[in-house]
């Protein structure tokens, strides 16, 4: 019975094509929200009298209240339904979304942004939900793959974008934007969309309980290492009472939740799925992924802007030919997993990866636009071939009853990795730098004889342009040191690509730890185990 009731396809009136397309518009928009508001945060704290400093507060407004809401999308699906609790996400982030447009003021803006990240933080995990549930077991495979086209795909075309419309209309449309896709979201999935049969809906009269420890200290926990994550490199980490005291809070709060989760009835996190090995290997890929997905996203944009003198359109256009080829073997990789093992997709992408970021990072202060390119296209493709192996995999054991509590868990794991990976790379820029200044300024000594011979022709350089020799050697000295500044930061930048290569090729043996799945071509849709 088990196995003929997994071969009822929830909605079979209904192309699956048609429900990805409509799951996919509010997810990719949603995505999108995370870090298209980057690059406009002058422009947001300049219209609003705010310094660039407070404006922060709208990316981590949005960030806190969407990673609290990812965990509970599968307790509220059994609430609600899923169907209803989708919508109610995709209205309450429209609706956020327009008044954000509207703000007049810092604070009003970050109370609709922390409004806009609790509605978006449903969309990710239920839209990847329905797309399982939608597609047979041997297509499920490319229903992943158009789901990573929203979720890898947003991130990377997000600051551009947000800079183009920024630059050419106002910040403001970038919320405005959102309003006719979110309607046109709310309607496509009223008509489109139903709750599968296997998703029991349960009541508080049917003895559904809130559990109301395990959402507080879930609450606390992610919300204040949120803020620990994205304000810790700025306020000088643990020197800072409010970031030492925050990490605290933190790790209390979510150790506290762990243990609770694990021993109590009726859970808002359904922790016991990490029990499964395939799941909880895949969690932790997807961990990795966000590290190097996000953190590398913000580590080429900062190093083409700040040392090579790119603008935002010019970076724009350095990144675009990655996020294309992202974009176009995306759709492939869902095709080969019908006749290739997952993990030696993921192995073969982890070692793509790695290359690209290798490349990377033999980077130099006086590369052509074309290597950095090129480079990150490397780089993107082996990206494109981690996203939807490890998908498939992590769900490929987990009960059908449990698909919603999982991609809440998963998506989670990706967030987390995201915003941790932002967090390192920012500080590692730092720390790496002032490391090899450390290194770089014994060269400028008097007794160096490159040292000397280039201040020597700087002079002469200054002198015959009608300065005289005191501020000649003023200006030269200057002007080697701030090279000399240069150098090391192209360095720093060197490490941060060269470990996030090594990361890549440091979680391979864990592929060969997880129970084989073989490729599904051609056969038709079995139980779960």
């Amino acid at each position: 019975m088990a196995a003929i009731a997994e071969r009822i396809q929830p909605i079979p009136q209904i192309n699956p094509w048609l429900i990805a397309v409509t799951v996919m518009l509010a997810t990719f928009m949603e995505v999108l929200d995370t870090s298209v508001a980057n690059v406009s945060l002058p422009h947001i704290a300049g219209n609003l009298s705010a310094s660039v400093d407070e404006s922060t507060w709208v990316l981590t407004s949005y960030l806190v209240s969407n990673a609290i809401v990812l965990p509970l999308t599968g307790w509220f699906s059994t609430l609600f339904g899923r169907k209803k609790f989708y919508i109610g996400c995709v209205v309450v982030f429209t609706i956020s979304s327009f008044l954000c447009g509207l703000a007049p003021s810092l604070p009003m803006l970050v109370l609709f942004r922390v409004i806009q990240g609790a509605g978006g933080g449903g969309l990710q995990p239920i839209s990847q939900a329905i797309l399982v549930d939608s597609f047979p077991r041997e297509k499920q495979g490319m229903a992943m793959a158009i789901y990573g086209m929203g979720v890898v795909v947003a991130p990377t075309i997000g600051p551009t974008l947000g800079g183009w419309i920024t630059d050419s209309f106002s910040w403001r449309w970038i919320f405005f934007l959102n309003v006719p896709i979110g309607i046109i979201s709310v309607l496509m999935t009223s008509m489109l969309i139903v709750d599968p049969a296997h998703l029991v809906r349960k009541t508080f009269k049917q003895g559904l309980r809130i559990d109301f420890i395990g959402l507080g200290l879930l609450s606390v926990g992610l919300g204040f290492a949120q803020i620990v994550l994205d304000k810790g490199q700025r306020d000088d980490w643990f020197g800072s009472p409010f970031i030492l005291w925050s990490t605290v809070i933190a790790v209390v709060a979510l150790a506290g939740m762990v243990f609770w989760e694990l021993h109590t009835k009726d859970p808002v996190i359904e922790l016991h799925l990490l029990k499964e090995r395939n799941f909880l290997v895949s969690t932790f890929m997807m961990f990795v992924l966000g590290v190097v997905l996000y953190g590398t996203t913000v580590l080429l944009p900062i190093l083409l802007q700040t040392l090579m003198g790119y603008t935002s359109m010019q970076t724009g256009l350095v990144l675009f030919p990655g996020g294309a080829v992202l974009l176009l073997i995306l759709p492939l990789v869902g095709f080969l997993l019908g006749r290739v093992e997952p993990r030696w997709l993921v192995v073969f992408g982890l070692v793509g990866a790695a290359i690209g970021l290798f490349q990377l990072a033999k980077f130099n202060l006086d590369v052509s636009m074309s290597t950095p390119v090129w480079d990150w296209v490397i780089s993107r493709a082996g990206v494109a071939f981690l996203f939807v192996p490890i998908n498939v995999m992590a769900f490929y054991f987990v009960p059908k009853e449990k698909i919603n509590n999982a991609t809440g868990l998963i998506n989670l794991s990706r967030n987390i990795g995201g915003s941790m990976g932002i967090s390192f790379v920012t500080t590692w820029i730092d720390r790496r730098a002032q490391f090899h200044q450390a290194v770089l300024v014994g060269n400028l000594q008097a007794g160096n004889p490159h040292y000397q011979n280039a201040l020597k022709n700087l002079m002469q350089l200054f002198t015959s342009r009608g300065m005289d020799a005191a501020h000649a050697s003023g200006q030269a000295q200057g002007l080697l040191y701030a090279q000399m500044q240069r150098q090391a930061s192209m360095l720093s930048f060197v490490d941060n690509f060269w470990l996030m290569g090594m990361i890549c090729l440091g979680v391979i043996p864990l592929m060969f730890v997880m129970k084989k799945i073989r490729p599904q071509k051609g056969k038709r849709d079995v139980a779960m185990h």
